[in-house]
C-alpha cells in the first residue's frame, strides 16, 4: 500500500528550547503554538518488498543526509519488520532555513506511514511518534491554537483554540532561504551544557504558558504580544550566551523587529517571534494584514514576504 498526508508547520508562540530526554526526545519545557494553513509539507510513502533500502526523494531530489531520521520514523510507526519504503517529499517553503519544516515533516510522514501500513491510529498516537523525531512535529498533528505539555514519557497535545475561533494572520519575512548553520538539536544541547541562563529559562516557562494560555482563551492580543516576544528574546538570549554563542539573527532580522516596533506605534496590532533561523514571523489581526505585508517587504533584506491564516492539523489526502 502507499498513502499520501499533508501537514502544515506551527509557529510557537511559547516556546521550547532543550531536551530533558534525548532518547525519547523530550521536550525540557511545555510550549503554545499556531498551525499555519499556507505552507505545508505533502509525504508520500510506499512500502515495497522490491526495494532494498529506504529512498527519499525531497523536491525531487534524493536526500541522505534527512534519510536517517526518516527510516527511524518509519520504522517506529510500522515496526523494525517492515518493507523497505519509498519517500516522496514536497514542501512550499523553504527547508532547514528556520520555518519548522522538519516539524510539518515529519507530522505528515506517520500520518501517511500509519496509513500505508493499514494501521488505524489516533491523533495522539501519531503525535507522539512524530515527537519522537522532531520535538515540534507533535504540535503539527493539531490545528489552531495547541499546547505540548512537558510531563510524562511521551508528548500529550491538547487544543486551546481551533483556527476560526480566533483567526489571525502570520507574515514571514524570509531573510535567508539558505539552511541554517547549527541544527536546532545540536544548538539545544549546547545550551543546556553551556548557557548560565537555561536554568532560568526552564524555571520561567511554567508562568509564561499560563499567562499565554489565558490570553488565547480571552482573546486578549496584547498580552497575547506581550508574553510572546518577551518568551521569544529570553529563547534567543540564552543561546547567545552559550558556549560557542548561537546567534541565528541577520542584519535583516534586527530591520524586520525594528519595523515591527514602528508599526505598533502607528495602532497596527501586530507582534514578532523568531525561531532557530532568521525569519521574522509577524503574528497580526486579520485587518492588518496588509500593512504588516507591505512594511515587512519594504524592509532592507527582507527577501520575500509569506502570508498564511491559521489552518488545521495533518491529514490523509490519499491512500491506495
Amino acid at each position: 500500500m502507499q498513502a499520501t498526508a499533508r501537514a502544515q508547520p506551527n509557529i510557537a508562540l511559547i516556546k521550547y528550547w532543550g531536551k530533558r530526554d534525548r532518547t525519547l526526545n523530550l521536550p525540557a519545557v511545555g510550549s503554545i503554538s499556531i498551525t499555519l494553513a499556507d505552507l505545508y509539507t505533502e509525504m508520500n510513502v510506499k512500502f515495497d518488498s522490491k526495494l532494498k533500502d529506504d529512498v527519499l526523494t525531497v523536491n525531487g531530489e534524493i536526500d541522505q543526509q534527512m534519510l536517517p531520521r526518516i527510516s527511524r520514523c518509519l520504522s517506529a510507526v510500522a515496526g523494525e519488520g517492515r518493507d523497505p519504503a519509498r519517500v516522496d517529499s514536497h514542501c512550499n517553503f523553504p527547508v532547514a532555513a528556520g520555518l519548522a519544516s522538519s516539524a510539518s515533516a515529519f507530522a505528515a510522514l506517520v500520518v501517511a506511514a500509519s496509513a500505508a501500513a493499514g494501521q488505524h491510529r489516533s491523533t495522539a498516537e501519531l503525535a507522539s511518534l512524530a515527537g519522537l523525531e522532531s520535538g515540534s512535529a507533535a504540535r503539527s498533528l493539531y490545528g489552531g491554537f495547541a499546547e505540548l505539555e512537558n510531563n510524562g514519557d511521551s508528548v500529550a497535545v491538547e487544543t486551546l483554540l481551533d483556527s476560526s475561533d480566533w483567526p489571525l494572520r502570520i507574515v514571514i519575512a524570509v531573510t535567508s532561504a539558505g539552511p541554517k548553520p547549527v541544527s536546532s538539536g545540536e544548538a539545544m544541547e549546547i545550551s543546556r551544557k553551556t548557557s548560565p541562563f537555561y536554568g532560568r529559562w526552564v524555571d520561567d516557562q511554567t508562568h509564561d504558558l499560563d499567562v499565554a494560555r489565558a490570553a488565547i482563551r480571552e482573546r486578549d492580543f496584547g498580552k497575547l504580544a506581550a508574553i510572546a516576544e518577551h518568551n521569544c528574546l529570553k529563547m534567543h538570549s540564552v543561546m547567545w550566551a552559550s558556549r560557542p554563542p548561537i546567534v541565528y539573527w541577520n542584519a535583516a532580522t534586527l530591520e524586520c523587529l525594528q519595523t515591527v516596533r514602528e508599526l505598533r506605534t502607528q495602532g497596527v496590532g501586530v507582534f514578532f517571534t523568531i525561531d532557530a533561523g532568521p525569519q521574522v514571523k509577524a503574528i497580526c489581526l486579520a485587518h492588518d494584514e496588509s500593512r504588516v505585508c507591505d512594511a515587512l517587504q519594504s524592509t532592507s533584506g527582507v527577501g520575500r514576504v509569506i502570508v498564511s491564516e491559521l489552518g488545521a492539523g495533518a491529514k490523509l489526502t490519499g491512500c491506495v
